[in-house]
């Protein structure tokens, strides 16, 4: 498939069950496209230098995923080989009792990039129309009556929309990834986290207790990624079965995003530009 026909911008609606979670026919090419995200990075790299020289735009990736649908190997392994200068990665957990005192956007504030800068949210706001939707967590929130009206997730799905629009509106661009992976897939990853104990660490019965709220989740998806898929905040839907054609769209959405913006070396200033013949002849002078 295309990369365009990954990605939902609000022209179209999702149907998540119509979207792929392996990598199909080209499970054939793997190697090409190892090889592709390769190249990709190498490329992502030099474009990386010249956004965190520039420091006018920042890019945020937001995951959202099932759990064991491979966001932290993603992490690992893509964004993990740009230059940690102009790189903020944050994991976002279960928040506690000074998150949940704030406004559900305040610890996502905490963690926002400078200009320049590439930020990664591993997990991110949209815990808070997915999981929270779920469980219908909001209904222990500490919150005025008038905010916990039948149209709770609506109005956060647009305060989510109006938030996006002004991190665009103020130099910093938001893209949305869902890790898309099958419910077989998601199993032996749990069962390779029992059987294998370099793998005991991600271990979580939790986590696998989830898998009785698929439909449910599904639901909350499909309906998250339809409302809030815009122009300047879009989804992506990546299949996530095979981790190496995932980590190949996502270099793919790095590359054309950072083209996107086309960040430049910015040029030097003027009264240091008059300072190099100087300053080469002195250089000149040592040798």
């Amino acid at each position: 498939m295309p990369l365009k026909d990954y990605c939902f911008d609000g022209t179209r609606k999702l149907e998540l069950r119509d979207m792929p979670t392996g990598a199909g026919e080209y499970r054939v090419r793997k190697g090409e496209y190892v090889d592709a995200t390769n190249a990709n990075m190498q490329r992502a790299a030099g474009l990386q230098e010249k956004l965190y020289a520039s420091g006018e735009e920042g890019l945020i990736f937001a995951l959202q995923a099932r759990d064991a649908a491979g966001k932290d190997s993603l992490i690992k392994k893509v964004f993990g080989r740009l230059n940690p200068a102009g790189l903020k990665i944050t994991g976002f957990e279960t928040p506690g009792e000074t998150d949940l005192a704030h406004d559900y956007l305040w610890r996502i504030m905490q963690a926002m990039p400078e200009r320049g800068t590439i930020g990664v949210f591993n997990r991110s706001h949209y815990e808070d129309v997915l999981v929270v939707r779920v469980h219908q967590l909001q209904k222990q929130y500490r919150l005025a009556k008038r905010c916990l009206t039948d149209d709770f997730f609506e109005r956060r799905y647009v305060q989510l929309n109006n938030w996006e629009s002004y991190l665009w509106e103020n130099g910093y661009r938001m893209v949305k990834i869902f890790l898309h992976v099958s419910r077989e897939e998601q199993k032996q990853r749990f069962m390779d986290r029992m059987e294998l104990k370099e793998k005991h660490w991600k271990l979580s019965v939790a986590d696998m207790k989830e898998r009785a709220l698929w439909e449910a989740y599904d639901e909350a998806f499909e309906t998250c990624i339809n409302a809030t898929a815009t122009k300047v905040a879009p989804w992506y839907v990546l299949p996530a079965d095979n981790k190496w054609y995932t980590r190949y769209l996502m270099s793919e959405i790095l590359v054309k995003t950072l083209e996107e913006m086309h960040p430049q070396f910015p040029p030097l200033d003027p009264e240091e530009a008059a300072k190099i013949p100087a300053a080469m002849q002195e250089l000149e002078r040592e040798a």
